[in-house]
Order: C-alpha cells, then structure tokens, then sequence
C-alpha cells in the first residue's frame, strides 16, 4: 500500500507544471546543477579535499603563500596556491565552503521558525496582536541586516568572551543572522495569512470546533508553502553573504576555522603584494554559490507567480 501511495506521488511530480517548467529553463537547470555539485563538495570535502586545513600536523609554515600550480614557484601539491599559514587554498575552500552553508543553512532554519510563528500570529489573530509584532519587525527592519548583525555579534563578544565566541562561532553566527533577518518571513507570512483566512476552508475548521493553532499549523501554513519556499533560497544566499561579511570585518568565524569570509578577509591585506590567490579564489567561490542560488530563488518566484511566468 505504502509503494503504491510513494508511486503515485512520484508519477504526480512528474507530471507536475513544477518539473514541466524547471526541464524547459536551462538557466535553471544549469544553476540547479552547480549547486548540487557544490554542496555535494562542501558534503564531501573530508574525503575528496587534497589536504585537512584542520590538522596542523600536515600543514608546513615554509609552504606559506605558493602561487597556483600552474605559474612558477607554483607546487603541484597545491592546485590553487597556499594560504599565509602554509594550507592548501582548493582545500580551505572546499572544508570553508561547508561551514558557510552550515550557517546559512542553519541561520535560515531559525529565521522560518520565528517568522513563521510571529507571522502566524500576526495574520491570524490580528488586532493588537498584529500592531504589536509588526511594529516590532518595522523597528527591526528600519536597520539594516548588517548593522543588527555587526550589534549583536559584539554583544555576544563582549559578553561571553572571545574564546567563547570562538569556539562556538558556527552556532553563534546562526544566531546572529537568524535574529537579524527573521522580519523577511514574518511580514511575507503575515501577508498570505490575511488572505487564506478568509477562505471557507478555515470558516469550515472553525465551525468544526478545531483549536486556533490547529487551524494556523495545519490548515493555513501548508498554503503559505509556495511564498516561504521562495524567500528561502534568497535568504540562504543572504545568509552566506551575511557570514563572509561579519568574518570579513572581524566579527565571524576565527582564521582557524575557515569559512568562505574568513578566507577573504585573511588574504585581503596580503593582494596587493602579490599574493592574489588567496583571496581570489574563495572570493569567486563565493560569488559562483550565491549567483546561482539567487537564480534558483527568482525561477521559484516566477514559476510560482503565473502573471510573472513567461517560460
């Protein structure tokens, strides 16, 4: 019974207008494509990167800024270079990349909770309830991402101590960008529960005696699943950025611990003497993941959008 259901569901996925139009945009396709074969490299990367930034045992002070292989001075242990500490670039990138999905990943996650339950909340109930969040997510957004990160980020280190920080920096950024960033869902939820609530779907559960979070959980969330499933590739995208920006000013992960910003920022002051790959990389790294996220992000809004779809 249970193949038999799995089946069905599989031939109608197959039949769907979702797969029809994603086999039809070869931008998305093509963008679907590397970012499988990114994330699978960050997943993999213990197993398919050259060398372990990790263990300082392999990791030899005299092989400090090499050039990519293919110049001279290059190694050909190290495909991309050297960083100033001596590790392979190809493979900070690939140990580096899985951290900042980790904790865009992650950052996101915590943003769909909160705004998931203040957006609820807000469209449902209404009223007091509905000035009293959304003014709270109006304050928070009258300041920038950056800023409420940068904000936080410093409370966080100030209070708990640097080494604290340090060695829980993975779940302190996810904290970090999760709170400065959840408003995105809240008031895109908000908006989709003022217009479900009206429907006689939820006039018929409430006739029926069903409870008020039975209703919102239940009934209206799952027809709120197209806007949220949207803004979430845009954010994880934001997130990533969001990362490499607060390890580019100091306030991320440790230089210990590599993450596609902490890369950046440690080989920005060393570009101009030379040293042009230590950057260079993981900067394009990063713009060739966030590019193709976003392009998965507006596919989604358009396919989901018939008035906008033209594909």
């Amino acid at each position: 019974m249970t193949t038999n259901v799995n089946l069905s569901r599989w031939t109608r996925f197959k039949q769907s207008d979702f797969l029809y139009h994603f086999r039809r945009d070869k931008v998305a396709m093509f963008s679907f494509a590397v970012f499988v074969a990114l994330l699978a490299a960050a997943l993999l990367s213990p197993i398919i990167a050259p060398h372990n930034p990790y263990d300082l045992a392999t990791i030899d002070i005299l092989d400090s800024e090499l050039p990519p292989s293919w110049q001279d001075m290059g190694d050909e242990r190290f495909l991309l270079g050297t960083d100033v500490q001596g590790r392979d670039i190809l493979s900070t990138i690939l140990y580096g990349s899985r951290v900042s999905l980790m904790i865009g990943l992650g950052a996101v996650a915590l943003q769909l909770l909160i705004g998931i339950i203040v957006g609820l909340s807000a469209g449902y109930f209404g009223g007091r309830i509905d000035n009293l969040l959304m003014r709270f997510a109006d304050v928070q957004l009258s300041f920038s991402t950056m800023m409420v990160a940068i904000i936080v980020s410093a409370v966080f280190q100030a209070t708990l101590g640097a080494d604290f920080y340090a060695e829980y920096a993975v779940l302190m950024l996810v904290v970090i960008i999760g709170l400065a960033e959840w408003p995105q869902y809240a008031r895109t939820i908000r908006a989709t529960v003022l217009a479900e609530k009206k429907k006689e779907y939820v006039e018929a559960a409430r006739v029926m005696g069903f409870k008020s979070m039975r209703i919102m959980f239940r009934h209206i969330l799952p027809n709120c699943l197209s806007p949220i499933l949207v803004i979430s590739t845009v954010q994880v995208a934001n997130a990533i950025m969001s990362e490499a920006a607060l390890s580019f000013l100091g306030l991320g992960m440790p230089v210990d611990k590599p993450s596609l910003g902490s890369l950046i920022s440690m080989g920005f002051s060393y570009i101009f003497s030379g040293s042009w790959w230590i950057t260079a990389f993981p900067g394009m790294y990063l713009v060739i993941l966030v590019l193709v996220i976003n392009l998965l992000g507006d596919w989604l809004r358009d396919v989901f959008n018939p008035k906008l779809y033209k594909g």
